[in-house]
């Protein structure tokens, strides 16, 4: 039997010390890192198409327990670091805070499920407040400008879908799935077909009412136009309700003002525009006097408290509510 040089020995005695310091380097930051908890923020309603996102909302942990404060996106999404420490399976309370709701407290213990939240408005949709009647808000649509030379926009094609599914459920390789495998997901779809002759553009979907950080495009049949268009949803949270809506086109004639009807749901307004959009302005029956407010980048409203979300191809997600002593007719 050969006897192993001390050199060599020694190499693999210090190549396995080296070994062991990086694991315990490895586990000791997998250990130590923070945890976030990620969760949507929604209005309180039965009908999930009017469990709007609610934006701006403060969630922090008691007990200091959060490393500061999160807020909800213009999607209702929120994403809470916790201090080093605390580990999963730790109980803890989440508050949740914006002057519009009721606070809630969440008793909970941490963990990587997706929370979902809902908040009831302080001026709930009420056809009387302080003994007068609400002003009446009617024949809501949007006209806006687009740099065009060969196309007429002859109308537009708008409908809505749900993607039905329950949150937090374990997908046990059953799918669909969540894109990390963890959730049970489920997949909605939706067509539109612009007629013979006229192509569809512009078009777009967006989240409305749900949890909508939880979503992704499953099938794009939209983004080139067309005569006929289609789009499939993936969500794996809780029942989620999306705005599919494009522009109509007629291949003949120039025209470059366009006009679109917002989706109303409860208290809210929905509408998108394309990136292109200039000069937006809403158009509403306020009180029997029709009035025309021009749509800035931070939109300001006497009826209404607008959220606009900018996309990465510069499309534009409004959602608008009443504010108290308003309601849609």
């Amino acid at each position: 039997m050969s006897t192993a040089k001390p050199w060599i020995v020694m190499f693999l005695a210090c190549f396995a010390v080296a070994g062991a310091i990086a694991a315990a380097a490895v586990a000791t930051y997998y250990v130590r890192r923070p945890i976030y908890l990620k969760g949507a923020i929604l209005q309180q309603d039965s009908d999930p198409r009017k469990q709007s996102p609610i934006t701006d909302v403060q969630v922090t942990a008691r007990d200091r327990l959060s490393v500061a404060p999160a807020a909800s996106d213009f999607s209702g999404f929120f994403r809470l670091g916790l201090r080093r420490g605390v580990k999963r399976g730790q109980p803890i309370t989440l508050e949740f805070r914006h002057p519009d709701f009721e606070s809630v407290e969440l008793p909970t213990v941490v963990s990587d499920k997706l929370y979902t939240v809902q908040m009831v408005p302080i001026h709930p949709d009420v056809e009387v407040q302080l003994g007068r009647p609400n002003m009446l808000v009617s024949n809501v649509f949007v006209r806006y400008s687009i740099q065009t030379t060969a196309d007429v926009n002859v109308g537009a094609g708008v409908t809505t879908f749900q993607v039905v599914n329950k949150g937090n459920v374990p997908c046990n390789r059953q799918k669909p799935c969540s894109p990390d495998g963890r959730w049970k997901a489920a997949i909605g779809s939706a067509s539109l077909d612009a007629g013979q002759g006229n192509i569809f553009e512009d078009a777009r979907v967006s989240c409305i009412a749900g949890p909508c950080p939880f979503y992704k495009i499953e099938s794009d049949n939209f983004s080139q136009g067309g005569q006929k268009i289609s789009v499939s949803v993936l969500a794996w949270s809780d029942t989620t309700t999306f705005l599919f809506q494009a522009e109509v086109f007629h291949q003949q004639i120039s025209n470059i003002v366009r006009e679109s009807y917002p989706v109303i749901f409860g208290q809210a307004l929905n509408f998108s525009l394309p990136g292109a959009a200039e000069g937006t302005t809403l158009e509403a029956e306020v009180d029997g006097t029709n009035i025309v407010f021009p749509l800035g980048p931070s939109p300001l409203l006497t009826w209404a408290v607008c959220n606009v979300r900018v996309g990465r191809d510069q499309s534009k997600s409004y959602r608008c509510a009443l504010k108290p002593g308003y309601r849609f007719r």
